[in-house]
């Protein structure tokens, strides 16, 4: 009896040891002590033996011998086999900051540091040019005009944007620009892009990764002054040229050259760079006036003092410049807003045209991997949002004014499942974009969270798109200028494929370059095991080791504590009584989360940019941490509503079911096959047990958030919402409400045309009918005639005369060059 309770302490000790991540002399004391007790009063040969793992402890205890024997050796191992991070990578990783992600990967998250991220706040100036001038452009859209009948954006909606400022909101008010938050960028981008996917892009690009804000952050006095007060006028259309034909995701591979050399510029001898490139997919180049160009630049002869081989660079050059050509256009899916190439040869800029001057030569990537930092957490996110928001505010109409089989196909199962996916999507979205945005206004640039914003909203968002289209049926798929869901069907794949292709961002770059960036200790032993002062390089990496090797234990002892108890002992914050479950959940999820990132970057090393199957799936786990702590947040930030309670619940029991088969996916496929026992003791010890939300949860979450209301309008918050009838989708709204109003008086003529009273049937009025039988009074039949006829105008789809149709082909077939043609050309 007294071994098992010595057995017992012994194994409570050593657990709470490493969660608290002791020290190597506590537990050599610890196991002192347990040694002491164990083999009081014997003097067997064992009992000395037993006394080694103290020895042992005690003398590793010892700095000098703990690093001769263990640090110094593992430190000469890693220095061996570590490939060598290429400066394009470091400047990846070292952009950029780190954020709530740390709290994610340190697997105890800092409840505070959630709660500190600012709720969604405008100033004034914010909020009235939301409600002003963004509603005013929302409503002199014409989606049909723009994406079918001009596939052009119309002159009044450039002159429009560029007269209010919308081409300038983050160039500060000192430089003429609107200087608006990032909160406020991504709510009216998302308006915009509510109401129109094409226009949203002539303002994002600008607003995004782009020449305003490499200015703004980079440029030389002489550039501020000139250009951004004429980019906030849109006196100057910027475009940015960074992809070309062999350089898509890896632009570091850029063809594009520049050698510096001395030349002419308006008469006079110049210090410059002569350039050659091609460039293409560069959104807004057919219309730009002023072209921003990466490309890679060489000095042969040292004139810059840098060196032969400078580095990526950007320049401005004007779109009027000799040797500049801007060509036609690409057609992205479709899409109207103007994208396309540009090139040029041997074309000779002063070197006063590099953004930043001859100082900021070579430092091109650098200057572009912070702005994607922060642009790719607002731009794509906010139009990726609103875009699920339109597809439930639109669809829950639909569904609830469609019939079929004598009720509203909302209340079918079949049609209640995708719906509820909606709801999920645009809530989430939601949560997760408003703190991001929060974070970006306060000055972070989250490299990491901006990418797995980027591909998992774009991801919810297509997912959200085709249930929509489900949903709709022909009424969705018949286009026509009553569709509200083709542009944003169109669309869908460019959203997935910019600013970093979705299966790039998944598994390159959310884990991949995450675990380096956003993990306490690993690119500290990385940077360290690289100095090529190598006593420097130790001293680093014994500090970093030391609290790497507590780090670990702590998250597996932990992580294997917590799923055993069921996250029992997850501290929670305060005040969060409702949602102290999930928090637990979360807590737990992260102590797994921080114990598989560690095992798979220590055993895979090097591996890990090859296997991107785990990658992909370790990117999923730590999306589903950062989107449900965002779901929370939301619910605290928007008062706890009620009615958002079982919403909130079912993305929490989603998301954790989504995170359990991420990781789950990582063990059973784990290369390392001797890890996935390990793995699975401490990840699983009880198995598998998170399961997704259950029917009757979803349907509750339906009932609530599909009728007219206050938890509709929250989960819809932000867009443009119509009520004209005149309105592809203000139709929608005003035939719902008096659908709803209606439905006692309906409930009514129903019951006499399944009692066989009235007959309804084409060609006969039986409205008039059952007012002449006395089942409705004539202010009620005129009432249910009235919304009957509306209704007909909601299912209606469009049809066209051919010949209307086929000039837009006919000139698109005249006029195109194929890609046979442009290279024979």
């Amino acid at each position: 009896m007294a071994a098992i309770v010595l057995l017992i302490l012994a194994l409570g000790g050593f657990i709470a040891l490493a969660m608290m991540r002791a020290p190597l002399w506590r537990w050599a004391a610890a196991v002192g002590l347990l040694t002491l007790l164990a083999t009081m009063g014997s003097s067997s040969v064992w009992a000395w033996i037993a006394w080694l793992p103290f020895i042992a402890l005690a003398l590793l205890s010892i700095p000098s011998i703990r690093r001769s024997l263990i640090i110094a050796p593992v430190f000469g191992q890693i220095r061996k086999m570590l490939p060598k991070v290429s400066e394009t990578e470091a400047q990846a990783l070292e952009a950029g900051t780190v954020g709530f992600d740390a709290e994610l990967f340190s697997g105890t998250p800092d409840w505070e540091k959630l709660k500190s991220i600012p709720p969604i706040e405008l100033s004034a100036d914010e909020q009235a040019f939301l409600d002003g001038p963004t509603e005013q452009l929302c409503r002199m859209i014409s989606d049909w005009q723009v994406r079918h009948a001009l596939r052009e954006i119309p002159d009044e909606i450039w002159d429009f944007v560029k007269a209010h400022g919308f081409l300038g909101m983050l160039i500060s008010k000192e430089h003429g620009g609107l200087g608006f938050s990032a909160q406020a960028q991504s709510l009216i981008l998302g308006k915009i892009a509510s109401r129109s996917p094409d226009v949203v892009t002539i303002v994002m690009v600008p607003n995004s990764l782009g020449p305003g804000e490499l200015i703004e952050k980079y440029g030389t006095d002489e550039q501020k002054h000139y250009y951004l007060p004429r980019l906030a006028k849109g006196e100057e259309v910027p475009c940015f040229s960074l992809t070309g034909p062999t350089s898509g995701s890896d632009a570091a591979t850029m063809r594009d050259i520049g050698y510096v050399t001395r030349g002419t510029h308006k008469g006079q001898d110049t210090l410059g760079i002569r350039l050659s490139w091609e460039k293409r997919y560069i959104t807004l180049g057919p219309k730009a006036t002023l072209v921003g160009l990466a490309f890679r630049l060489f000095d042969k002869d040292n004139l810059l003092g840098k060196g032969e081989d400078v580095g990526i660079t950007l320049a401005l050059i004007p779109a009027n410049h000799p040797g500049v050509n801007i060509g036609r256009r690409h057609l992205p899916s479709g899409a109207a807003f103007p994208n396309g190439p540009n090139w040029g040869s041997e074309v000779f800029i002063p070197i006063d045209w590099v953004i930043g001057g001859q100082a900021m030569a070579g430092n091109g990537w650098r200057m572009l991997m912070e702005c994607l930092s922060a642009g790719r957490a607002i731009s794509l996110p906010s139009s990726a949002t609103a875009g699920a928001k339109t597809m439930l505010r639109v669809t829950s109409a639909y569904a609830r004014i469609r019939k079929q089989f004598g009720l509203p196909v909302s209340r079918m199962e079949g049609i209640e499942e995708p719906l509820v996916r909606i709801i999920e999507t645009a809530y989430v979205n939601e949560a997760a974009r408003a703190m991001t945005a929060a974070m970006v206004s306060r000055g972070e640039k989250p490299s990491v969270i901006s990418a797995l914003m980027k591909y998992q909203t774009t991801e919810k968002m297509r997912r959200a798109v085709n249930d929509a289209m489900d949903i709709h049926g022909g009424r969705g798929i018949c286009d026509g200028p009553s569709n509200y869901l083709q542009s944003a069907y169109q669309m869908v794949p460019i959203g997935i494929t910019v600013e970093g292709a979705n299966i790039l961002t998944r598994t390159l770059i959310t884990f991949a370059q995450g675990a380096l960036r956003s993990h306490p200790y690993l690119y500290k032993e990385v940077q360290a095991a690289q100095n090529p002062d190598r006593e420097r390089g130790l001293d680093a990496f014994e500090n970093a080791f030391n609290n790497h090797i507590a780090f670990s234990l702590s998250n597996a002892t932990g992580g294997f504590v917590h799923n055993l108890t069921g996250g029992a002992f997850v501290s929670t914050p305060d005040g969060a009584l409702r949602m102290s479950h999930w928090y637990r959940q979360l807590g737990r999820a992260c102590r797994s989360f921080a114990f598989i990132a560690d095992l798979t970057v220590a055993l895979l090393g090097g591996r890990l940019k090859i296997k991107q199957k785990i990658t992909g799936r370790m990117a999923d786990a730590l999306s589903e941490l950062y989107m449900l702590a965002a779901t929370l947040k939301r619910y605290d930030d928007d008062g706890r509503p009620a009615g958002d309670k079982h919403i909130v619940e079912l993305a929490a029991q989603n998301a954790l079911y989504r995170f359990q088969e991420a990781i789950g996916g990582v063990v059973d496929n784990f290369p390392v096959r001797w890890a996935r026992p390990f793995m699975r003791l401490v990840v699983f010890p009880l198995g598998r047990r998170w399961k997704p939300a259950s029917d009757a949860l979803a349907h509750d979450v339906a009932k609530h958030a599909l009728q007219p209301g206050d938890v509709r309008d929250r989960l819809t918050r932000n867009i443009f919402v119509s009520k004209d009838v005149n309105d592809p989708t203000g139709i929608l709204e005003v035939t719902l409400e008096k659908v709803i109003a209606a439905e006692p008086i309906e409930k009514k003529l129903e019951k006499a045309i399944r009692d066989g009273v009235v007959r309804r049937y084409h060609g006969i009025d039986w409205f008039a009918e059952a007012e002449a039988k006395g089942v409705l009074t004539a202010a009620e039949a005129e009432q249910l005639r009235e919304i009957e006829r509306l209704v007909a105008r909601v299912i209606a789809v469009d049809h066209f005369d051919p010949a209307e149709l086929k000039p837009n082909y006919a000139t698109l077939g005249h006029n195109a060059r194929g890609a046979e043609k442009l290279a024979a050309e």
